[in-house]
């Protein structure tokens, strides 16, 4: 298997991590060695066009789907929603300001960057019926399960 040619996941290239049927040859070319190119391990998060996958809780009340997810330090105005019946898209930037200069890190752990994450629903919703709040950097997302019991009785009229 070969590890250039596979897109690994944030977790993986944040822990250093390998799969067990990588073989042990393979473990000097993973991003974020120590000896590899400039030698300070923060390769790993210079990968170009890269967007983060976004940690979530969905969970269901009886009327309502709700998402959350950390978004601390990203505007509001930073973050789009796109949600259709059965599919929710989270995408944003968080966007750092400041100028260091990397020799001056002693410890670089924070993301900064794009980042998203679609999320399969377990149901069908409302996405005209949707709330969605911050507060401390967590943003709640409660949306309206579409109701299947709920008729509608309509009286017909002569013209």
């Amino acid at each position: 298997m070969n590890t250039q040619n596979k897109k690994r996941s944030f977790l993986d290239r944040l822990t250093g991590s390998i799969r067990v049927e990588e073989e042990y040859e393979e473990i000097k070319d993973l991003p974020g060695r120590a000896d590899k190119k400039n030698g300070n391990g923060n390769d790993w998060m210079e990968e170009e066009n890269e967007e983060m996958e976004l940690t979530v809780d969905v969970y269901q009340t009886p009327t309502d789907i709700i998402v959350q997810t950390m978004v601390a330090g990203v505007k509001p105005d930073d973050l789009e929603l796109t949600i259709g019946r059965d599919l929710i898209t989270i995408k944003g930037k968080r966007e750092e300001n400041r100028n260091i200069d990397e020799e001056n890190y002693f410890v670089k752990e924070l993301y900064w960057g794009k980042f998203s994450r679609t999320i399969l629903l377990p149901q069908e919703v409302e996405p005209e019926e949707v709330e969605a709040t911050e507060k401390h950097g967590l943003l709640t997302i409660k949306i309206q399960k579409v109701d299947k019991e709920k008729k509608n009785t309509i009286k017909i009229r002569s013209i």
